[in-house]
């Protein structure tokens, strides 16, 4: 039962690969085959400088053991059985054809009543034969009949053929090579699954303990994320190379052979006839992949436009909320659609006329090849009738796994893409072997460290000389602290004496033996370190001590905790030492991860002691407390110590200055200040900035007390830590040097409490967004019901290419039909209608599947349009809250548009052409098998679950596999990846070997899992396989019962077998299709979620209130405010001011103090949590949101422009109406922008460029005053409208604000006090409250925080 049926896949959007058509065919032997041509052009042209594949295929197997040849010898062996199957089955078959068509023919001959069968042979009856003789005389009587009777008959047999036995042998034939094939698929599966499991443990082995070797110079140049892609995603690819892909390939190469072989061996004629007509089809398929991969590319490049749009609107949605463009917006995304939408449409088509253009060659092949075969068969006789089959479909099955093989080959060259690294990887010698035996170990180590002229740069960056011909003398015993600026060389110094790099030139001795000739797990032994941002593992405390040492007691644990001053607060934990730090340690606060690291550094007992910053991170009450730690753990040790804050080395015994790479000074504290050095300027500086610093955190702290016994500490009580932090505050700035505050902006505890809170809420949103239920069909039609009547002509072209194979199955058993007809007239001319009638359904089929593919491609290309759209608009409506959310960068928005969108389309209209087309198939099949014998039908339907289940199946163990595997290795990747992300810190511990073992454990798990898949998948496939034989076997041999016994014409038997496998396989392709489908729904879903969320400040309503006469009355009362993204992080803090009519107000105060924010609250991008922003008396939460910020213009620091004409983007200030060209000119003499614009050769249509890049930040700044000008708003916000400017800019903006200001409410937020001196208002904030506030004469005269700032001329920052 052959078949050669096309199923055309959607072709799926953005240029994946395409596996545009599968053809699948069914032969007598059966099995189910899909043939894909998928393009892969795009991964080739990556790496053109060094061939990227430099691993040959053989030497994916280097790390095979000689069992595991032994296995894949054996699998291959089986592969090979297992392919000569399907050609062996087409002898059996032939030989079936040739016995029901010889019986049909005695059936037909001994039909005609004047002959009989004598001795087994056909004779004429001797009665008929007697009469004539008789009558030779009587000529009259004579007539054609008895003329032909005096022919002798030719040998023909009779009464031998017992039809029943005959068939029973056949049935025999396929059980066995059914259960043969079973046992074959099994073994050549599970055989090749089970070695490639052991090769690929082996691999991730030997990958990760030879990373873990790289010395740090080779982790610089190479990224942790990349390495972890390589741990997981190569790794498999190399499985998916060495695997079941090997067997499969080997099966399908050797049918391909073997069929040829069948259709040479037993017709060589045919075989040509038949071949010579297949590059037709690869011409089409050929030019099909071309023409989608170039229209696929105009398809993206429209879509492009449109991207940018989108990206272009999305990253500043801030802007396009104040000026209310949102509409504006969404039209403009729209007509960069239509464009992407045509050239979908164009694809449908061409994909549909290349798809009916193959059926139609196929179904033309076949009436060739019929044609042709039944001339040889019935004039020359020199094949039989089975014979002509036997070609046919030899060539046929040889051809399908031809195509079938092709996709292994892909897996071959990914795996060896994939294997080069790798194995070049595992074959690196790395340079500071870190886990090799060699090298020296003293016996009493003294300590004394010395550079001797070393020059070093880092690998990374070769060019940038870190340290350069530097000497330093390190004593035993004693604290050198090294000092200098940042990227002086000292942390590399201290990277030096650890060996994590080898110095290009000179040497760094251990009393007096160069490191390098030391072993380096004993040196680094030696040494404690203690970073500035120390690394905690996610265990317990008690493990992390245990970390400086192996092989350490509880009691020493304890005894390190007590030295650096942990002990105290792990006995307070709930759990005590059993304690988990959590991921990267962020269960603990900076203090105290920074203790435990100090008790692990002191656990080793070190000779010597590196710090590294160690108290740089810390708050004023944690450093005292780890400084004393470390002044205790000093002690006859030797230490070197680097720090930025003086107060930490004072008391050191020697201090060393560096600068540019070189030690430049070296001496004790007062020495060096006397040097007036490198030290000297360092200390200058930081004790001014101290100075200053404490008289503002005293006065900073006496108001807090006042304000934080009523709201203040609520904010961040929710760390006991930070309120007890609070109340000592006061108490600290009196016990603590002046010096030792911290010398970052912001002051000590609330700088600290921030962070930490930050970090920790910053690791869980990383989490994927949150699943979603998939979409119900019925919503997503509903937005593709205009396109109904596409929808109907595709559903009706695909109804009919659903019918072509069920014709198919007809035509061909009609053709068997006519061999056993007598009359050779009567069967030439039946040939020749049923050729022609191949032909009709060739021409048919090619209109149908051009019909249905244009149909659906239009109808789907309009449903994304439509989508899109919503889409956009649905984003520009939700408020600015929203946008902040990480989960919602324009990246991730735009990509969700792009992807999102298009894959719904996978939900209709392919997916429904896919259904009719699988229904209309199975439902023809069935009902023309029920007409022709209900009998051998029900026979057949009882196999059919099998059929359509061993196809499922196999698809769905795959996926499951896939998923389980996946969670196995993420237990390994876990480990993986702490110990890549960390290996300075392991490399310090010497660690390596203990993360390997850890790593190789875990791969236990997944090892197991792939053995046991290696059975599962074995026996299913080997199922899968042998199913179609069982099937033919019993049908065939029921059906030679029904022949025999009820008189069953033998065509009807092909008929019906042939009509319900090819439907049955049909099945199994549509549940094959449902991976797009189900991605398709859950694409859906997480759209409709953005289209069903509810926006907190609506920009789309019209809802809220309005009034005539709007003054510009502004009063913030007692606001409050948080960002919704840091909720712990108090913005305003009880604002309270208020601006009449044509007044300006001045905001002024340190970054961070709220000054923007209570802008953004007055145009409605936020709502207070608590307290109220009122305008002319209403409350902002009840005014309509389009009213209000028609009534608002502003200019802000970083003005944003869009990427069209200077003329546009002034419009873009009134999106309400139309505005001519004269307004556009009378708002730029106005903003002093006309006489630049004029000079411009392109004058108002001059482009601006992307985010305004042609134009100088001056210039921008006037076209945006220009923008706020022409909405001629009652309220003008300037946020630091004039800060980026140079002083001549300056002056022409700070003019035009100036006119600007005229008449309307301002609130100008500056950093240059010459901008504001003249505001009727200017408010002093910090830190979300007012300080003081009045006009400039009068804060001058308070001599509060005003007159500081003016008189010391400081920028407020």
């Amino acid at each position: 039962m052959p078949n050669g049926s096309v199923k055309l896949q959607s072709i799926k959007k953005l240029g994946q690969e395409n596996h545009s058509y599968d053809f699948t065919n069914e032969e007598p032997a059966g099995s189910y085959m899909t043939m894909t041509n998928s393009k892969d052009n795009e991964k080739g042209q990556k790496n053109v400088d060094q061939p990227a594949i430099r691993v040959g295929f053989f030497q994916l197997f280097r790390f095979a053991t000689c069992k595991q040849v032994l296995m894949m010898a054996a699998g291959s062996f089986c592969a090979i059985l297992h392919g000569s199957a399907q050609p062996l089955m087409l002898l059996v078959f032939g030989l079936l054809t040739d016995t029901f068509i010889e019986y049909d023919i005695e059936l037909n001959e001994l039909a005609d009543d004047r002959k009989e069968c004598v001795n087994n042979t056909i004779q004429w009856k001797r009665n008929y034969t007697a009469a004539d003789t008789l009558n030779q005389t009587n000529w009259s009587l004579m007539n054609n009949s008895t003329l032909e009777m005096l022919i002798p008959l030719k040998n023909r047999s009779c009464g031998i053929l017992d039809i029943e036995y005959e068939m029973t042998l056949f049935a025999f034939y396929y059980v066995g090579i059914g259960a043969a094939v079973f046992v074959l698929g099994y073994f050549q599966i599970s055989l090749w699954v089970t070695a490639a499991a052991r090769q690929i443990q082996l691999i991730r082995k030997l990958y990760f303990s030879k990373v873990m070797r790289m010395e740090i110079g080779w982790f610089d140049c190479t990224s942790v994320g990349e390495l972890n892609t390589r741990m997981s995603d190569d790794i498999n690819k190399i499985n998916d190379a060495i695997a079941d892909q090997v067997a499969i390939f080997l099966q399908r190469f050797t049918t391909f052979v073997c069929g040829f072989c069948v259709g040479f061996v037993k017709g060589w004629k045919l075989t040509l006839v038949i071949v010579a007509a297949s590059p037709l089809i690869g011409i089409g398929t050929g030019l099909m992949a071309l023409f989608v991969a170039k229209l696929t590319g105009m398809e993206l490049q429209a879509y492009a436009k449109a991207g940018a749009v989108a990206d272009e609107v999305l990253s500043s949605i801030r802007t396009v909320a104040a000026f209310g463009g949102e509409l504006k917006e969404v039209q403009r995304y729209d007509k960069n659609l239509v464009s992407a939408q045509r050239w979908g449409i164009r694809k449908g088509l061409i994909m549909g006329f290349f798809t009916g253009y193959i059926w139609l060659i196929i179904f033309l092949c076949y009436g060739l090849a019929f044609w042709y075969g039944s001339s040889l068969v019935i004039d020359t006789e020199e094949y039989t009738p089975g014979t002509l089959l036997q070609v046919f479909f030899g060539v046929l099955i040889a051809a399908m796994n031809l195509g079938q093989a092709s996709p292994c080959l892909e897996a071959f060259a990914a795996g060896r893409g994939a294997a080069t690294i790798i194995f070049e990887t595992i074959d690196r010698e790395p340079e500071i072997d870190c886990l090799s035996e060699a090298g020296y170990k003293l016996d009493r180590v003294k300590g004394d460290i010395e550079f001797h002229n070393v020059t070093f740069h880092y690998p990374s960056r070769p060019e940038v000389k870190i340290l350069d011909q530097v000497s330093v003398a390190v004593n035993s015993g004693e604290t050198t602290a090294f000092v200098g600026p940042s990227g002086a060389g000292k942390s590399t110094a201290i990277q030096l004496i650890q060996r994590f790099y080898d110095p290009k030139e000179g040497m760094v001795t251990l009393d007096g033996h160069d490191i390098r000739g030391l072993n380096i797990q004993w040196l680094r032994s030696l040494i404690g370190i203690v970073e500035q941002e120390p690394v905690l593992f996610a265990t317990t405390i008690a493990e992390n001590i245990r970390y400086g040492r192996p092989g350490v007691t509880m009691e020493d644990i304890i005894a390190a905790a007590k030295e650096a001053n942990a002990y105290n607060f792990i006995k307070e934990l709930p759990q005590e030492f059993d304690t988990l730090v959590g991921e990267g340690g962020g269960q603990m606060s900076g203090g105290q991860k920074q203790r435990i690291a100090i008790a692990r550094a002191l656990v080793r007992n070190p000779r010597i002691l590196l710090l590294d910053m160690a108290t740089s991170a810390l708050d004023n009450e944690s450093e005292a407390i780890v400084q004393e730690a470390l002044d205790k753990v000093r002690m006859g040790r030797t230490t070197i110590s680097i720090a930025h804050r003086l107060s930490t080395i004072k008391n050191a015994d020697v201090i060393v200055g560096f600068e540019h790479g070189r030690a430049v000074e070296r001496g004790k504290h007062n020495d060096l200040l006397e040097r007036k050095g490198v030290y000297f300027t360092l200390v200058t500086l930081q004790s001014q900035g101290d100075k200053a610093l404490n008289e503002k955190a005293r006065q900073m702290a006496d108001k807090e007390e006042e304000a934080g016994r009523l709201s203040r500490a609520g904010s961040y009580r929710a760390s006991l830590r930070a309120s007890i932090r609070q109340r000592s505050r006061s108490q600290l700035s009196n016990l603590i040097p002046e010096s030792s505050v911290p010398m970052a902006g912001e002051l000590g505890p609330r700088a600290y409490a921030v962070s930490q809170a930050d970090k920790s809420k910053n690791a869980i949103p990383e989490e994927e967004e949150e699943p979603v239920e998939p979409a119900p069909v019925a919503r997503i039609l509903k937005y593709n019901i205009p396109e109904w009547p596409y929808m109907l002509f595709g559903s009706f072209g695909a109804a009919i290419n659903g019918g072509v194979n069920p014709v198919y199955s007809l035509l061909f058993s009609q053709i068997l039909a006519t061999f056993s007809v007598i009359d050779p007239v009567a069967q030439r001319k039946e040939i020749d209608s049923i050729c022609l009638f191949f032909v009709m359904v060739g021409v048919v089929s090619f209109f149908t599947q051009m019909l249905q593919s244009y149909a659906f491609s239009k109808s789907g290309e309009l449903l994304t349009r439509r989508l899109r759209r919503l889409g956009f608009h649905a984003m520009l409506g939700q408020e600015i809250g929203w946008f902040d959310d990480h989960r919602n960068s324009p990246g991730a928005l735009t990509t969700r548009l792009a992807t999102d969108a298009s894959q719904v389309q996978g939900a209709t209209g392919s997916q429904i052409g896919m259904i009719v087309n699988s229904l209309t198939n199975i439902g023809v099949a069935i009902l023309m098998s029920f007409y022709f014998s209900w009998k051998l039908t029900l026979l057949i339907l009882c196999f059919l679950p099998f059929i359509a289940l061993s196809g499922g199946f196999q698809a769905r163990m795959l996926t499951g596999f896939a998923k389980e595997d996946k969670q196995a290795m993420e237990r390994a990747g876990r480990i993986s990846g702490e110990a890549l992300n960390n290996i300075r810190t392991i490399a310090g511990l010497g660690k390596e070997r203990s993360f390997v073992d850890l790593y190789e454990a875990q791969l236990d798990a997944p090892y197991r899992m792939a053995l046991k898949k290696a059975n599962v998948y074995g026996a299913c496939y080997g199922f899968a396989q042998c199913v179609i034989f069982l099937t033919n076997s019993a049908s065939y041999r029921f059906g030679g019962y029904l022949v025999r016994q009820e008189g069953l014409h033998f065509s009807l038997v092909f008929r019906v077998i042939s009509a319900i496998i090819t439907s049955g396989t049909a099945l199994g392709r549509a549940s094959s299709y449902t991976p797009d489908y189900a991605k398709a729904k859950i694409s859906a879903a997480r759209f409709f979620q953005l289209l069903d969320r509810v926006p907190q400040i609506s920009v789309y309503s019209q809802k809220g209130d309005k009034w005539d006469n709007f003054q510009g009355n502004i009063d913030f009362i007692d606001c409050k405010f948080t960002y919704p993204t840091r909720p712990d992080i108090q913005v305003l803090n009880g604002l309270n001011v208020s601006v009449k009519p044509g007044q300006t107000l001045a905001f002024v105060g340190s970054s961070g103090c709220g000054k923007s924010t209570s802008v953004q609250l007055l145009e409605r991008f936020y709502d207070p949590d608590q307290g109220r922003v009122l305008i002319d008396g209403h409350d902002s939460t009840c005014v309509s949101v389009p009213f209000l910020r028609s009534k608002i213009g502003i200019v802000s620091q970083e003005p944003i422009l869009f990427d069209c004409s200077i003329a546009e983007n002034i419009k873009y200030g009134d999106n309400l109406r139309e505005i001519g060209m004269n307004e556009v000119i009378s708002a730029a003499k106005k903003a002093q922008l006309h006489d630049f614009v004029m000079s411009l050769p392109e004058k108002y249509d001059t482009n601006v460029g992307a985010q305004g890049s042609q134009l100088s930040r001056g210039q921008k700044q006037r076209i945006a005053i220009a923008r706020a000008i022409i909405r001629d708003p009652k309220i003008l916000l300037l946020d630091e409208a004039t800060s980026a400017l140079d002083t001549e800019s300056e002056k022409t903006v700070q003019d035009a604000l100036d006119k600007a200001r005229e008449g309307r409410t301002c609130i100008v937020i500056a950093h240059r006090l010459s901008t504001i001196q003249n505001s009727d208002i200017i408010a002093v904030m910090s830190r979300g409250f007012l300080m003081e506030k009045g006009t400039h004469d009068q804060l001058m005269a308070l001599k509060g925080a005003y007159y500081k700032l003016v008189t010391t001329g400081a920028p407020i920052s």
